[in-house]
């Protein structure tokens, strides 16, 4: 053992990258204490049955295990989310609704060890909306994520892609797809292969509806476009909740950051309505994503509604690390010391 080298997956950051990283941190948690998110702090090992409930079993076979003295398994933290979902259910339980909670947490799994998601070990910085389920609550978690970006200068640099789950969900229902036949579709969009999804539509489906939706992505003439495309109640539900949400990130001149990408439907089991990812010019991965998931909570206690995301703080660094002139960066550093 070369005890000179680290484990792959892993990394220092020294000086001016260190000093960055934490003004990435203090700004997103200076916008989550504007906005009335109160800091949060979870275990950093825990029961591996608590994210097997709230990750799901694929998921969370990607993370750290090991034995506790009493036989038990345990994991490195892989996902926040779960744990402060526990939280809600037991420890908050009696707090008034909605509860408002951000972190600042490292999280831990195995990784493919690809170029663009080699890390195993990512802070996620996040927060947490229980108790509201109204659109008004999906339009706010965006507002903060959006805000947090414009804070680190990003403003012209990212995009955020948002999705609701229904759509397909409705169509899938329509379709008479059983759980096999949903989850092989459901593959073949998310990885745009569409070769293998044109066959299927025209061998087995009969109708290239879901073919069509791989191709929807765009501003608002995407929804005008679906709902050419479906015809059930389900899915035109969803559409119009789609709509709604893009005239108010509108009113708010926020379109020109965010676009409708209806092929993206890589975590329909775990999002319950909007889903949405987080990209930045310059990183190799996505920085970022969340959604509702309003039935994840109901594994730990009462059913509730609940809506949030996390920003990758690593990959956030990284894109603003290698930004030549970083006059953004001083700006964050002269608004910290107010």
């Amino acid at each position: 053992m070369h005890l000179s080298r680290i484990p792959a997956g892993m990394r220092y950051y020294v000086g001016d990258e260190a000093r960055l990283r934490r003004k990435v941190e203090d700004t997103a948690m200076s916008v989550f204490d504007r906005w009335s998110y109160e800091e949060i702090t979870t275990p950093s090992v825990d029961y591996y049955a608590l994210f097997e409930q709230g990750m799901g079993v694929t998921e969370a076979q990607r993370s750290f295990r090991f034995t506790d003295q009493d036989g038990r398994l345990l994991t490195l933290r892989p996902d926040v989310t779960s744990s402060v979902a526990r939280a809600a259910a037991t420890l908050l339980s009696e707090r008034p609704r909605p509860l408002r909670l951000c972190y600042a947490a490292p999280v831990f799994k195995q990784q493919s060890q690809s170029a663009a998601e080699w890390r195993r070990e990512n802070t996620q910085l996040g927060c947490e909306l229980i108790g509201d389920g109204d659109a008004s609550a999906d339009l706010e978690i965006l507002l903060v994520a959006a805000e947090i970006l414009d804070q680190l200068g990003l403003a012209n640099s990212y995009c955020i892609t948002i999705n609701h789950v229904e759509i397909f969900n409705g169509l899938s229902e329509q379709f008479l797809l059983d759980a096999s036949a949903r989850e092989n579709l459901r593959e073949l969009i998310d990885n745009r292969a569409i070769p293998e999804l044109n066959r299927y539509s025209n061998e087995v489906l009969r109708c290239n509806t879901f073919a069509d939706l791989v191709h929807l992505k765009g501003k608002q003439e995407v929804i005008q476009a679906a709902q050419n495309l479906v015809s059930n109640s389900r899915s035109q539900a969803a559409l119009l909740a789609l709509s709604d949400l893009w005239q108010a990130l509108g009113a708010r001149g926020l379109s020109h950051s965010f676009e409708i990408d209806l092929g993206d439907v890589s975590s329909l089991d775990y999002y319950t309505g909007l889903s949405f990812k987080v990209f930045v010019d310059g990183a190799g991965a996505r920085v970022g994503g969340g959604g509702r998931y309003d039935r994840l909570i109901a594994n730990f206690g009462a059913a509730e509604p609940a809506i949030g995301f996390v920003l990758n703080l690593d990959g956030l660094t990284d894109v603003l690390a290698r930004q030549v002139n970083q006059p953004e960066i001083s700006q964050i550093d002269t608004d910290l010391k107010k």
